[in-house]
């Protein structure tokens, strides 16, 4: 049973809130309006979980207490029937508020910035790449979000030997954060002639779009290049030094940008890698030191981690943190991915309850 008094504190605060909002004081006042604005929709869910629960609760009481003062048996059977389905209902409700007592991912509304590699595999994990890409491309387009591409390199036979893009829409990360690691192909390779199935890699990258005022990044710690772009060819080859390469000096980190055909462009976009990179690199940090407790996000993400296996010749695609099979490998690579992502969000929210427990 959950602490009463303090749930009814968390209702008091969020209506609080609510009042202050119509305060003309507040209202004249940007940055308080603002401040209060977010802190109410932070606990929007919370206050609804907490609302529900509060009133299964009063009604649980109720039923009990009428229980203890009657004297008709039929009726008596009754209220123990609805005493069993309100205890039921109440203890779902105490799991639905630990969850969001929890606190939700401050990350899930960003936009996100999705890198894929090809891994081991040579042309085959290349051509797997562009595979994936295809399909958060549609995924992302099932969704109304938009894709962004921010930087690409082309293997010989028209695939991803990386790819980088953005993928803009609220709650973008909060779907996608699960398919970083290291995703594997099994099949028949199209380089290969006697028929035998390769098995190929190629690893995922996810991370949140940062805004400028989360990481400072100090313009003398930067090395910025210039150089011509290269592409695919055609009339759109640009001739001039519109590509850009950014070196961060502390770090040793270098991104590069030239899908724009203009060099501010591109470097805005080199810009936008670098704080993601930067950001990333921090938050591992401050991971590390938290006494390696669980990451936020499902498995470690670290890219030496096969987290699904996409099998061509049993049209399957497993993936390996919870054990799920899904035999319809055409639907799924065409973006159809939710089922998956909804049992990971499910899995991801026990293993959050379970340490908070």
């Amino acid at each position: 049973m959950l602490d009463i008094e303090r749930l009814k504190s968390i209702i008091e605060k969020f209506e609080d809130l609510t009042q202050q909002l119509a305060n003309p004081d507040v209202i004249t006042d940007t940055e308080k309006l603002t401040k209060i604005a977010r802190e109410r929709a932070e606990m929007e869910d919370l206050y609804e979980a907490v609302k529900k629960y509060l009133s299964l609760y009063d009604e649980l009481k109720s039923a009990k207490e009428m229980l203890e003062n009657e004297s008709d048996d039929e009726m008596k059977e009754f209220l123990k029937e609805e005493i069993d389905s309100l205890e039921e209902k109440l203890s779902s409700q105490e799991e639905e508020v630990k969850f969001h007592l929890i606190g939700k991912d401050p990350n899930d509304e960003k936009n996100v910035i999705m890198e894929i590699r090809a891994g081991a595999g040579g042309e085959e994990a290349s051509l797997f790449a562009a595979e994936l890409f295809r399909m958060y491309s549609r995924y992302a387009e099932r969704n109304g979000w938009k894709v962004e591409i921010l930087s690409t390199s082309f293997s010989d036979m028209g695939g991803y030997k990386e790819v980088i893009f953005m993928v803009k829409g609220r709650g973008a990360y909060s779907r996608l954060k699960y398919e970083s690691g290291v995703h594997r192909v099994q099949r028949v390779p199209v380089t290969e002639s006697s028929g035998r199935i390769h098995t190929s890699t190629a690893t995922v990258a996810v991370l949140p779009e940062v805004q400028d005022v989360e990481v400072h990044i100090d313009p003398k710690d930067l090395k910025i290049d210039t150089y011509r772009s290269s592409g695919p060819g055609g009339q759109h080859v640009n001739v001039t030094d519109s590509a850009v390469r950014i070196t961060h000096i502390p770090t040793g980190i270098v991104v590069a940008c030239q899908e724009e055909r203009s060099q501010l462009q591109n470097r805005e976009r080199a810009m936008q890698i670098l704080r993601a990179k930067l950001y990333e690199l921090e938050k591992r940090r401050q991971e590390e030191e938290i006494a390696k407790q669980r990451r936020q996000q499902v498995g470690t993400g670290e890219r030496s981690e096969k987290i699904r296996t996409y099998n061509f010749p049993q049209g399957r695609v497993t993936d390996h943190r919870i054990g799920k099979t899904i035999y319809n490998l055409e639907a799924f690579l065409d973006g159809e991915i939710d089922e998956m992502v909804d049992d990971l969000v499910a899995w991801d929210r026990a293993e959050k309850l379970k340490s908070a427990m």
